[in-house]
């Protein structure tokens, strides 16, 4: 579940040599993994390798010597001359005992299978040339892709496309996934991706100490909220969500809902006066209390029982939507701060992060999307190719002193202490109007029980994601929290809880 960028990975490769695993070892067992996946992916029929000149090109060259022992009718294009490669590639290649044909698109023919070997995932510069006339021959070309640690063309730590990048059917990486396999546009170019064990030490990862993960159940398992059998609603926590005015209330309905399927043991709803009979004839479980200012929003939260706010789905744009945030922060209410709220600070972002620093030991979470990303840390667009969203989200977060949790198929949260996770289970129906708003409910739910934020927040992508699976095509927002109580039984299985 570690995600290592391509600085942790050659540390990881350093380590293992200096503990005594020469390099060319490492290259002969990923080689030999790129072999087995592509005897996985073709039972018959001519394999084709195109290499590089440097230690991908060294796998590629293992691979296909292994493949030819096994009776595989293997070829190899090479990008440079077979004299030039130096180091562990040149050992791979001398184990090659055929010819390589020229790097020229035309040579590549009509093999069942094209091996990837051509960049690694170091690959910083924009693919020009012939390099980039082959990666778009490979392309064209029909054949299943098998990659070697990342298809050609993307860069491992951002995921960036680095010009133009091969499209692989599978990818075979090595020891732990990097950035590039979960964030995109990477992550839609690798096909599916196998991790092999090459035989470097789990123990690496003691002195790397990454700090990036998949988001996946292990890495939140000790945080999930499981009721003891003697809890009682207000031990489950109380959140309070914002309502919109008469004309925006659906948005926060969706919230609460959400933070109640998560197991908040309360939920209401502050809304405004004109819209409470609209409210109010819409839920059933979730309460409806009258707030029409920030003055009765404080009011209102001095009540204890209250300990966690979702502030931003429907509020409305403006200065008044700022001060309810300042007030829950005021209250030292925990608080997810969504849509609407965000950009109501997009003139004053330092006012927000303020007084979010100032307000100490609160669980809070920013949960910006790609648009509302800039409005609050402009420096920090996606305008670099090599900046990736994982970069960005932590020096969002360092910044603002919150979780800073970044929306998208690759939906990334970040720490202010660097630690991060990167999601990819979320489906493409997904992307609808309103799912949005159940994920920050579902984190201010999960906050309420106590789950610390960067817990919270990731726990939330995840059942948010699992959620939309379990619902299908054909997803509206509401159907998320109907499907939620699914995905709480499979977290449960998978943990061995009992229900």
């Amino acid at each position: 579940m570690e995600v290592l960028t391509n600085a942790e990975m050659e540390r990881a490769d350093r380590l293992t040599i200096a503990a005594g695993t020469p390099g060319f070892t490492l290259m002969l067992s990923a080689g030999q993994a790129v072999a087995e996946a592509a005897i996985d992916l073709v039972e018959e029929g001519p394999i084709l390798v195109v290499a590089g000149p440097g230690n991908n090109g060294g796998d590629g060259f293992v691979a296909a010597a292994e493949l030819a022992a096994q009776g595989r009718e293997v070829s190899v294009i090479l990008m440079s001359e077979r004299e030039s490669l130096q180091g562990d590639a040149a050992s791979a290649a001398r184990g090659w005992k055929h010819p390589v044909l020229p790097f020229n698109p035309q040579a590549i023919g009509k093999p069942a299978l094209i091996i990837d070997a051509l960049f690694g995932a170091g690959l910083s510069r924009q693919v020009e040339g012939e390099a980039r006339e082959m990666i778009e021959a490979i392309n064209a070309n029909g054949a299943p892709v098998l990659a070697v640690d990342l298809p050609s063309g993307i860069n491992g730590t951002s995921g960036a496309v680095m010009g133009t990048a091969v499209n692989a059917t599978e990818t075979v990486t090595f020891f732990r996934k990097k950035p590039a396999h979960l964030l995109l546009p990477g992550r839609m170019h690798c096909g599916r991706v196998r991790v092999a064990d090459i035989g470097i030490a789990v123990q690496v990862l003691d002195e790397i100490k990454p700090q990036a993960f998949e988001n996946l159940p292990q890495v939140w398992r000790r945080s999930f909220p499981v009721p003891h059998v003697d809890a009682h609603k207000y031990a489950r926590g109380h959140v309070l969500a914002l309502s919109g005015d008469v004309a925006a209330t659906g948005a926060a309905r969706m919230a609460a809902r959400g933070a109640l399927r998560a197991g908040a043991g309360l939920v209401t709803l502050a809304s405004p006066r004109d819209a409470l009979i609209v409210n109010a004839s819409a839920l059933t479980a979730v309460m409806v209390r009258a707030v029409d200012t920030p003055v009765e929003f404080g009011e209102l939260l001095t009540d204890k029982r209250y300990n966690t706010c979702i502030i931003g789905p429907g509020a409305g744009v403006g200065e008044r939507t700022c001060d309810f945030v300042h007030t829950a922060l005021s209250a030292q209410r925990h608080l997810v701060v969504d849509a609407d709220a965000l950009t109501s600070f997009a003139a004053c972002p330092e006012r927000l992060f303020e007084s979010i620093k100032s307000s100490h030991d609160l669980e809070v979470v920013l949960t910006p999307h790609e648009g509302e990303f800039p409005r609050l840390f402009s420096d920090l667009s996606n305008k670099h190719p090599n900046r990736s969203k994982l970069e960005r989200a932590r020096a969002a977060a360092e910044r603002c002193g919150a979780v800073v949790l970044v929306k998208g198929p690759d939906t990334t949260v970040a720490a202010p202490d660097g630690r991060a996770t990167i999601a990819a289970n979320a489906p493409p129906w997904l992307a609808t109007a309103g799912a949005g708003d159940v994920l920050s409910g579902i984190i201010a739910g999960l906050l309420a029980q106590g789950v610390p934020a960067f817990e919270a927040a990731s726990i939330g992508v995840w059942m948010h994601g699992e959620a939309a699976v379990e619902a299908g095509p054909g997803l509206i927002a509401e159907d998320l929290s109907e499907t939620l109580p699914a995905v709480h039984r499979r977290i449960y299985d998978e943990f061995g809880i009992s229900y």
